[in-house]
């Protein structure tokens, strides 16, 4: 009896230090990219037109796509939102999920595009480069990557750990570049932070023929789990840069995955975790661009569907999480939810086609 009572106790001593040196590798292997920083603008292809110049009272089209790192096919549900899976199915459907969004952002052939979920190195998509991949096929743009995701290990679930992931965004635009910024949005402080991303917003400033920029603002805020000053927070910085880039006399265009109800009123089965955006707080000078969509079969298919079980048509549950915000000198002349069937991601693309006034 003494020695079982003395395995136990030895056993519970070791789990106990275990998990310690665990917690101690979490908090030491957490870090935050600094703010303000310079990110680098590069070039997909070789096939860019150095004489493409964004002109005032031209027509432009822009799509914003989440693209779920490429393992969100129609039959995955994600851990984190009370499916199964942490993992994408396999490499050889990361391969094919990512490749075919390729081929589909290429066939719109859009101005400028806003990807949200691009993974660079992850355990969960098999440490496929996506962005590598998205190139093969996404030709003819300068382009830049803003991480938001670069995580310690996570033996989170114990069933198939979520491990390292790198991640983030990517903005594309057939426009040169001339400038692009990342800026780190505030976060929880409390231990959700090892499961959440590094929050942030991009910023690519884009020469007018009229002297000024079209300012291009690729958002992935707060999801459900965040409170509710983590999300005022978020969107109180975006504020605040939009409304001074819009002061300066630019042309502003703020799109991504907002994690909030982009539509004007809430479905009637919505979950608790399906926040309204707070249209109330927009500053002065700036629209939801949902607003101009010409009719309602234009954005009747939502953006986003519930990832708690596999995609079944008129069960799911779906809404609109992603769209854009634009200041006033920017004339939505066509606002369209793509429906794909949430074939390549949780999520499907939304275009805008619009000109600067």
């Amino acid at each position: 009896m003494k020695k079982a009572v003395k395995g136990i106790i030895i056993f519970l001593v070791v789990i106990v230090g275990v998990l310690g040196v665990y917690a101690g590798y979490l908090f030491l292997g957490f870090h935050r990219l600094p703010d303000n920083l310079t990110l680098e603008v590069n070039r997909s292809g070789d096939s860019f037109d150095e004489n493409f110049e964004v002109r005032t009272g031209e027509p432009y089209r822009i799509m914003t796509y989440n693209i779920g790192f490429g393992a969100y096919m129609p039959e995955f549900s994600f851990f984190m939102d009370g499916g199964k899976s942490s993992w994408a199915k396999d490499k050889e459907s990361v391969l094919a999920t990512v490749s075919a969004a390729g081929t589909m952002v290429s066939g719109e052939n859009p101005d400028f595009i806003m990807l949200q979920e691009v993974d660079r190195d992850g355990t969960r998509s098999y440490h496929v480069d996506e962005l590598e991949i998205l190139n093969q096929f996404i030709t003819g743009y300068e382009y830049h990557f803003a991480q938001n995701y670069d995580s310690p290990y996570l033996f989170f679930p114990p069933w198939e750990p979520h491990g390292t992931n790198v991640a983030g965004l990517v903005t594309y635009s057939k426009g040169q570049i001339s400038e692009a910024v990342r800026r780190s949005l505030p976060i929880s402080e409390s231990l959700t932070k090892f499961m959440d991303l590094d929050r942030c917003y991009s910023i690519s400033r884009i020469p007018v023929q009229d002297g000024q920029f079209l300012c291009l603002y690729n958002v992935h805020l707060a999801a459900y789990g965040s409170s509710d000053a983590v999300r005022e927070g978020q969107l109180a910085m975006l504020y605040a840069d939009m409304t001074a880039d819009y002061a300066a006399g630019n042309y502003v265009i703020c799109g991504g995955d907002y994690n909030h109800n982009m539509k004007a009123e809430s479905p009637a089965d919505a979950p608790e975790w399906a926040h309204m955006f707070p249209r109330e707080t927009l500053p002065e000078g700036f629209d939801m661009a949902i607003s101009y969509a010409k009719g309602v079969e234009q954005i009747a298919h939502n953006s986003c569907r519930s990832a708690e079980e596999p995609y079944q048509e008129g069960q799911t549950f779906t809404i609109t999480l992603d769209g854009f915000i634009v200041s006033e000198n920017v004339l939505v002349t066509n606002y369209q939810h793509m429906d794909l069937g949430y074939q390549y991601s949780d999520h499907d693309p939304v275009v805008m086609e619009f000109t600067l006034q």
